[in-house]
Order: structure tokens, then sequence, then C-alpha cells
């Protein structure tokens, strides 16, 4: 286990060769516009490199001792010189060849940041994204590219912290409310850092997933403290009302997905274009 272990050149199961005898990843950077645009930051590979001259994300061979998060912002700081502090990391796309998979990692940047080209990269660019599946790519990345880019728009999980503690249905939790909530908001932010498995909507989507969270508490619950992954809104009246104005919150481009089981609420949200899910599709992540 040491720095640079997995440099070397592999076979997948498909009979490719390949960079990276442990696996690869890269940095998918991308930033909205105040339209909504999505924009990413392409390298432009150098002429000596394999596929030289061809546009792809700044990235490379993942050290045995890395996950695919680490290595890319690694890479990403070398070949571009990118601070992962400005940089919110949304997810990891796969994509499996058998026996090796190259994994990109989309990580929201709050602007356009700035990127130097390091001894790898010729040139760094913010391109539109409806743009570049007409820019000579590497060939890995044009395959992948229209998965991808569907995985682009931010998301927040807003989550109906009273009905998921009635649907959890603990043993004498309604005796304490507010340590019922407490205790759910602890899983949740474990597992809002660990990253979430199951797409809403049942698709391959993202292997891993960070979605903005936020749970919304109400009457007892409302001293509960957010814990780091997920934000706490306490509503001063109805619960629902204030989940329904989190949903309206949203930029137009943003997907929201509210987590809940009440029927009239689900009616409610649904009709603003947010996306529903209930609890059981969070509970049985924890």
């Amino acid at each position: 286990m040491t720095v640079g272990d997995g440099d070397g050149w592999t076979l997948c199961g498909r009979g490719h060769r390949h960079w990276g005898v442990h696996g690869a990843s890269g940095l998918l950077a991308v930033h909205h516009g105040a339209d909504g645009t999505p924009y990413v930051l392409l390298q432009k590979r150098a002429l000596w490199s394999h596929h030289g001259g061809t546009w792809g994300l700044p990235g490379g061979a993942t050290d045995s001792h890395e996950d695919a998060i680490t290595g890319a912002l690694r890479e990403a700081r070398e070949e571009a010189a990118l601070d992962a502090g400005a940089l919110r990391v949304c997810g990891v796309y796969v994509d499996d060849h058998g026996g090796w998979a190259f994994q990109t990692v989309i990580a929201q940047a709050a602007s356009l940041l700035e990127a130097t080209p390091g001894a790898e990269s010729v040139e760094l660019r913010w391109l539109p994204a409806d743009e570049i599946a007409s820019w000579p790519l590497h060939p890995g990345f044009a395959e992948t590219w229209p998965a991808i880019r569907r995985e682009l728009t931010p998301v927040t999980v807003v989550l109906d912290a009273a009905n998921i503690v009635g649907a959890r249905a603990e043993h004498g939790w309604w005796r304490d409310r507010a340590e019922a909530t407490r205790r759910l908001l602890d899983e949740v932010g474990r597992l809002a850092r660990a990253g979430l498995r199951r797409p809403v909507d049942g698709g391959p989507g993202l292997a891993v997933w960070f979605p903005r969270m936020t749970m919304v508490v109400e009457g007892a619950a409302r001293g509960v403290e957010p814990v780091a992954g997920v934000g706490v809104v306490a509503a001063s009246g109805s619960g629902d009302d204030a989940i329904v104005e989190e949903v309206r919150r949203a930029r137009p481009w943003e997907r929201v997905v509210v987590v809940t089981a009440d029927r009239a609420l689900r009616d409610r949200v649904a009709e603003l274009g947010a996306a529903v899910a209930g609890p059981r599709w969070l509970l049985s992540q924890m």
C-alpha cells in the first residue's frame, strides 16, 4: 500500500487495455449558471498521453489505499490545481468493464473555478454541458457522457421527520418524539456522509449518491440540532406547510425529492414538480 501503486496497465473483462491496476477515477466538476445552464470542466489531454489530444476529465489511476473520491480529488489537484474545499461531491458514476472500472466523481462547484493545466494537460476549459458531445472526446468519456449528463441536476432530499419516525415504529417513540427524531437524525446523518445507494426512481443512476438533505421537524422535536450532512428546518406551524415551502424555494432547474407517506402532502408537493419517496426507501438504507 504505497503512493503510486495503482500506476500500470491492465486488461479488463472485455479485453481492453486500461491505465490503473486498481481501477481509475476522474473528477467531473460542474457549475450551474444563473439560468441553470450546467458548465463542466474538461481537460485536453497531453499529446504524449493515452488518447492524447482528446478532451476528458482530470483523472487517473487509483492507488490501492484510495477510494474513488479520494483518488479523483487528488488527480484534480495534480492535473488542474483544483481545491477540494471549493467542491461539493454529489455522487459517483461507475463504468464497469468487468474486473476494471472507471469511476466518475461528480462535484458541484460554486463558481467557474480557476484551473491550471498540469503536466498531463494541454488546456482546461469550462464548457456548456449541451456542447460537450460535439467535441473530440476521450473514447471512454464519450461512451459514458450521455448517462452522466442526466446526473448533473442538483438534488435536495426533504425529509418529513414526523412521518418517518411514525413509519419507523420504534417501541415507545410516541412518549418522547424529540428523542426519537434525534435518533433518526443521527442515523440519517451517517447515511448522508456514507452516501445513499438506492435511487428514488429505481434506475441504475449513481452507485453512490450525496444529495443535499434537509429534515423538517415540528412540535416537540423543534429543538433538535442539525448534524453534519443534514440540515434541519424547524416548522413554526404545520410541518406539511414548511415542507411545501422548501419545495417552492428550489430553483427551477433543481430537483427535489420529498420523503413522506402522507398522501395529502405527497399530492401537494407533486403538484409543484417534486418527486416523492416513501419512508421505506430511506429506512431500508440505514
